[in-house]
């Protein structure tokens, strides 16, 4: 049975959304162990997921609508969600943020090691 394009599409846009969505929980794991490093009181995953969700999608808009700019606003936005979601200062919402993005490059850098040697093992 043929599929028409409009299936396509629609199983494409599906498609995207699940993996907007496990890119979010991912994130939001990071945020979260950030979080618990930051020592914020009641850091929980599902306040991690709320301000990673707003946050992408926030910074996202500023950035598209503000030239030149729009990238520095959108990361203000996000830590100031960050801030809100979580009930905490600025400098606490600041040191989660980096600490999330430390988590996210050692696993990457990890991940990359694992990759690159079983490729090499391969040859």
């Amino acid at each position: 049975m043929p599929v028409g394009p409009m299936a396509m599409f629609g199983a494409l846009g599906a498609m995207a959304i699940v993996v907007f969505l496990v890119m979010i929980a991912i994130d939001s794991v990071f945020l979260w162990l950030g979080a618990k490093f930051a020592k914020i009181e009641d850091a929980s995953f599902g306040k991690a997921f709320i301000a990673t969700l707003g946050g992408f999608i926030v910074s996202a808009i500023v950035g598209a609508i503000i030239p030149y700019i729009g990238g520095l606003l959108g990361l203000i936005a996000f830590l100031w969600i960050v801030k809100t979601v979580f009930n905490t200062d600025w400098g606490k919402a600041i040191i989660a943020w980096l600490f999330a993005i430390v988590i996210a490059i050692i696993l990457m850098i990890i991940i990359g090691v694992i990759v690159g040697l079983s490729l090499l093992a391969a040859l």
